[in-house]
């Protein structure tokens, strides 16, 4: 079996910038134990420090704990207007609360929301118990979950975040958390820009300091405990660019907005994120031997972005590579071929490529004379 390289005419989405490129200085220097930024779209790591080190995650805890919230609504499962229970357990929860009264249910649309910006471990406790019947419960539904988002280094054991040996995280799980929540809930994830929120006539802000200084900051999760330092995931969008970065381990409320403002900066300044091909766009078309079509379309399920040094984008160069020869039957969605980029000669990274369509096994004959040409 040989494998096809073919080059590739780059087919832009969207318009390049035709800017020279910008030098790239390296990273600043972040006070914090580890930090990573990424860019949403293409998931590139642009910046990182200790991405993969086993951290405590404080309150960042919440953001899987509203994953599995925003899940259970947009399953039916759950309801905004609904109302659930507070345990005592919940009303006797430690640490932040929106103060819920054991006596009266609360609607889960304000335990969003308290759990969201207040940061309420009684709101955590009382979705917990709503969804999954007891926190343990919960718990176990958030390493499944972790587990499906490819959150390899984390466990949990809480929906809150209280401190416990077994209850950690790292960086880049944290970012690959915080990208799924803003992309498979956009209708939730504005939850995370509201300033302030009033349950029970008692007002709190949101503790994430970067929505009141950059407009283009909304959201996401402030996180403290004595063992964890202060702690931000904080987003940015500017024009169609999605920023995340993760900043854990400060030592005050100000250095983790002061150092997360400064990497967001640092990625908008000095790299550019195209979008190469629309979901589902046929990226190259591949030769298929005894199948019911001779010819398979091969591209991306979701739009395809990737990220460069600012006014570098045009100089990108693409390779398709494909174990040839190809039969049938190819599923829809099984990976069929790689796509190589590089810019200026230095590797950008491979990338999958899959059937847009299925082909099934041909008739007898076809396949008979498809035998005939591979031998010749």
């Amino acid at each position: 079996m040989k494998v096809l390289k073919t080059l590739l005419p780059l087919l832009f989405a969207c318009a390049v910038s035709a800017h020279a490129a910008l030098p790239v200085p390296p990273a600043p220097s972040v006070a914090a134990r580890a930090w990573l930024l990424v860019d949403v779209n293409s998931g590139r790591a642009l910046a990182e420090n200790a991405p993969d080190s086993r951290i405590e995650p404080a309150s960042l805890t919440k953001l899987m704990t509203a994953y599995l919230s925003f899940s259970a609504i947009k399953e039916g499962r759950l309801k905004l207007d609904q109302t659930l229970p507070v345990s005592e357990k919940a009303w006797k929860a430690e640490g932040s609360r929106m103060f819920l009264d054991p006596r009266n249910p609360a609607k889960v649309d304000d335990l969003l929301k308290g759990m969201i910006v207040q940061s309420g471990n009684d709101a955590c406790i009382t979705l917990a118990e709503g969804i999954a019947g007891t926190e343990d419960g919960f718990a176990a539904m958030m390493n499944q979950q972790a587990k499906h988002l490819g959150m390899t280094g984390s466990h949990f054991v809480n929906a809150t975040g209280l401190p416990d040996p077994q209850h950690y995280t790292t960086a880049r799980d944290l970012a690959r958390l915080a990208s799924a929540v803003i992309r498979d809930f956009p209708e939730f994830y504005k939850y995370y820009s509201l300033k302030e929120f009033t349950y029970g006539g008692i007002t709190q802000p949101n503790r994430n300091r970067l929505l009141w200084t950059d407009p283009a900051v909304d959201g996401v999760k402030t996180g403290h405990t004595e063992s964890a330092g202060y702690c931000l995931i904080a987003s940015a969008k500017r024009d169609d660019r999605r920023l995340l970065s993760v900043v854990l381990g400060t030592a005050s409320d100000n250095a983790r907005a002061s150092e997360s403002q400064k990497l967001l900066n640092y990625g908008f300044q000095f790299y550019e994120t195209v979008k190469l091909y629309r979901a589902n766009q046929p990226v190259t078309k591949l030769r298929i031997y005894k199948g019911t079509s001779s010819e398979l379309a091969a591209g991306f399920a979701r739009d395809f972005y990737v990220t460069v040094p600012r006014g570098s984008a045009q100089r990108l160069k693409a390779q398709i590579i494909s174990k040839q020869p190809m039969l049938a039957p190819i599923s829809k969605g099984q990976a069929v071929a790689t796509l190589r980029l590089t810019l200026d000669g230095q590797p950008v990274g491979d990338y999958a490529l899959a059937a847009l369509t299925e082909v099934s096994v041909s008739g007898l004959i076809r396949r008979a004379w498809d035998s005939l040409m591979l031998m010749l």
